[in-house]
Formats: structure tokens, C-alpha cells, sequence
């Protein structure tokens, strides 16, 4: 199986915090991989650095054999952040702002063709958001706006496409619209790492995980990775310091 994502070695430090730690990863291509960690665990330092907007003190990043800025120069790669920076009230409809995802590929005119319009009616179609195409995007419930700017990454045609917890302040609609469309995306060949803290949806969403506390302590089967034993250690306990609890005398 080629690998989409390598990661070697990674280390990123803020100051005195050691956000990554020699973190090794490679990500399969053709398949959505879990990344599943608690707050402060160093999962958007890990999205951050493989886009290239977060330099590593030590390590490299690979996507398809290539270093981030020419990946990201060539299109392979499309990342959803977990919050976007956006100012709501923003006269701008949705779908301008699936149409950004177009922005690689306009020409030196950089106006959209109708290739590009069709690529964003059908992004807008695929998260069940062409009612709403006109819209000011800060009128979208919260889960709509996620959905929008998924539909943005798929708009952009990447090979790749990394999504910061997707799920974190959605409805179970747009919840399950998002899940259903990453496994589509999966079967159409294309590549999905997503951090999520929805346990629950991991076996449905994902067809391997990644459980990450500064470095990975785990990769592999989702069932796996859900024994309690691995969760203890990725959210910050030791299982051999986890006593049962006497039973009261009757």
C-alpha cells in the first residue's frame, strides 16, 4: 500500500512546551486514518506541520515523496482547520466561499470558467448544501458552516485532504453527511486524516487510527486502538495505576 502522508521524526516546540515529540506516522493512501488524542495532545501541530504552516525543530514531512509548500503548490493537499478564521458577517455567499477552493486553478484572469463552477456545484451537492448556495455563509447553523467549508477542500479536487475535528459543535445530520462523504471520498481513492474525539463514529468513519499524545503511542485497527489500555495511556493515564475499586461489604 503507497503511502499519501510520511512523517519521520517530527518535533515542534513553542517556547518551552514540546507540542510533538519524534512523531513518526505514515498515512496509507486510498483510506481514511483516525487521529484520535485529548486537547493539547499536538493533533492541529501535527496538520499544521504537515501543510507547512508550522516549521518543525526537527524531522520532515512528506506528501507523495514531496516536501509541504510544493505540495501545497501542486494541489495535492486540502486541509479543513478545526476553527476557521472568518469573519462571519462578511457579505459573502457559500458559495463564494467553496469557489476559493477553485483558487489553483483559475487562470491568470482568476475567473471561474465553467469547469469550475460545475466543480463547485457538485462539492455543494455532495454536503447537501445547494439550497442554501446563495446564503450568507454566517446564516449557516454551525454544522453547515463545517459542511461549507468541507465542501471548499473537495471544490479544491486534492488527492489529500486533512480535516481538524470535523464533527467538534455539529448536528448529527451534518455529523453523519460529513462521515458518509469521507468514506465516498476514501472509495473514490483519495486520502483522509481526520482527528476526531467521537469515539463512538470511529469504527463507521475510519479504516485505521492513530492515538496521539505528543508522539503516537498507537497505529493501526480501529478496534485496536479502542481497547481501554490504549485510550488510558492517549488521554494521559496509566492503566497499571488504574486500581479496581473494593466491593462495599454487605
Amino acid at each position: 500500500m503507497s503511502a499519501a502522508i510520511e512523517v519521520s521524526g517530527l518535533g515542534v516546540r513553542y517556547g518551552e512546551i514540546q507540542a510533538l515529540d519524534d512523531v513518526t506516522l505514515t498515512v496509507p493512501a486510498g483510506r481514511v486514518t483516525g487521529l484520535v488524542g485529548m486537547n493539547g495532545s499536538g493533533k492541529s501541530t501535527l496538520f499544521k506541520a504537515i501543510m507547512g504552516i508550522v516549521r518543525p525543530d526537527a524531522g520532515r514531512v512528506l506528501i507523495e515523496d514531496a516536501p509541504p509548500d510544493a505540495a501545497r503548490r501542486r494541489g495535492l493537499v486540502a486541509y479543513v482547520p478545526q476553527s476557521e478564521a472568518v469573519d462571519w458577517d462578511f457579505p459573502v455567499s457559500v458559495r463564494d466561499v467553496v469557489m476559493t477552493g477553485r483558487y489553483g486553478h483559475l487562470g491568470p484572469t482568476r475567473r471561474p470558467r465553467p469547469a469550475d463552477h460545475a466543480a463547485v456545484a457538485e462539492a455543494l451537492d455532495r454536503v447537501e448544501l445547494s439550497a442554501f448556495a446563495d446564503r450568507q455563509v454566517g446564516q449557516l447553523s454551525g454544522g453547515q458552516r463545517k459542511r461549507a467549508f468541507v465542501a471548499r477542500g473537495i471544490a479544491q479536487d486534492a488527492r489529500i485532504l486533512l480535516l481538524d475535528e470535523p464533527f467538534a459543535g455539529v448536528d448529527k445530520r451534518s455529523e453523519a453527511t460529513i462521515v458518509r462523504l469521507l468514506r465516498e471520498l476514501a472509495a473514490d481513492g483519495r486520502t483522509v486524516l481526520v482527528s476526531t474525539h467521537d469515539l463512538h463514529a470511529l469504527p463507521e468513519l475510519a479504516d485505521e487510527a492513530a492515538l496521539l499524545l505528543h508522539r503516537v503511542l498507537f497505529h493501526g485497527a480501529v478496534a485496536e486502538a479502542l481497547l481501554p489500555g490504549n485510550l488510558a495511556r492517549a488521554f494521559g493515564l496509566d492503566p497499571l495505576d488504574q486500581q479496581p475499586v473494593p466491593e462495599e461489604a454487605p
